[in-house]
């Protein structure tokens, strides 16, 4: 996978790349944990800027570093990247979870896991977390433009495929709707669509925010061929921001989740 690496590093050196408005100075994250352990994976949009910086905009640094870059490697300019430096991003990636994740957000999602008995945290490593751009942007992904999100697809898009490809992953769970329409573009593919009962979020001026349930397989993804088939889960609430997801909607995706993952084996 270094060859993956080195590839998405050398991105940072052509000409354009900068419309994408990817932290220059940040490194490509392929993933958060050990993907070649994991039986698990979570599925995001992009690495939040947080990973790199602190809530004032200044670069993580010291024990609060979650990921290396330019600074933390010495470099100047990626384009003087050596085979040393892919191989201290990577080990960044598998031992995220056992330095400074930002728990904020994966505390949630690996709770709703828990009863797949794979886990982010420990030494079973059996979860890891991925998303479709595998590169850190200045602002949210809602504060990208359209034609900066199709960028980032065009040059990275086959990312996730080829993760896929070569990792033990059995499920994969899509967090949010956006996430699921984004993959199943990018997938070309369409997931099975269920309304459920009890995930709904209650609105006292609007109406009601149905809960929906998405299942389906793939064996390819973005023209990577996955030589094998990858059972892939989601539901429509993003759990760390929309508004109103309660106690007891958790609960119900967390159960639904790992019945799944039960019936999967």
């Amino acid at each position: 996978m270094n060859r993956a690496l080195s590839a998405l590093i050398k991105r940072f050196s052509e000409v354009g790349f900068s419309k994408g408005r990817v932290i220059p100075w940040s490194c490509p994250v392929p993933s958060f944990g050990n993907l070649f352990k994991a039986k698990v994976a979570t599925l995001g949009l992009n690495p939040s800027n947080r990973e790199f910086v602190d809530r004032s905009g200044s670069e993580l640094v010291g024990g609060a570093r979650r990921f290396h870059t330019l600074g933390s490697l010495g470099l100047s300019r990626w384009s003087d990247a050596k085979p040393r430096h892919t191989d201290l991003i990577w080990d960044s990636c598998r031992t995220y979870f056992s330095r400074n994740p930002y728990d904020a957000w994966f505390k949630q999602l690996d709770h709703l896991i828990g009863e797949t008995t794979a886990s982010y945290y420990g030494a079973s490593e059996g979860a890891c977390h991925l998303d479709l751009i595998p590169y850190a942007t200045a602002c949210k992904w809602t504060g990208l433009s359209h034609g900066q999100r199709a960028f980032l697809f065009s040059v990275a898009g086959d990312t996730l495929g080829l993760l896929l490809r070569d990792s033990s992953i059995q499920l994969l769970v899509l967090n949010g709707r956006s996430v699921v329409l984004n993959f199943e573009r990018v997938a070309g593919v369409e997931l099975d669509k269920q309304v459920m009962k009890g995930w709904e979020l209650r609105r006292s001026l609007q109406p009601d925010v149905a809960g929906i349930a998405y299942r389906g397989a793939i064996r390819h993804f973005s023209g990577v061929p996955l030589r094998r088939k990858l059972l892939v889960i989601g539901f429509n609430h993003n759990i760390q921001s929309s508004f109103g997801v309660t106690r007891e909607v958790r609960a119900s995706i967390r159960s639904w989740i790992g019945g799944t993952a039960g019936r999967m084996s």
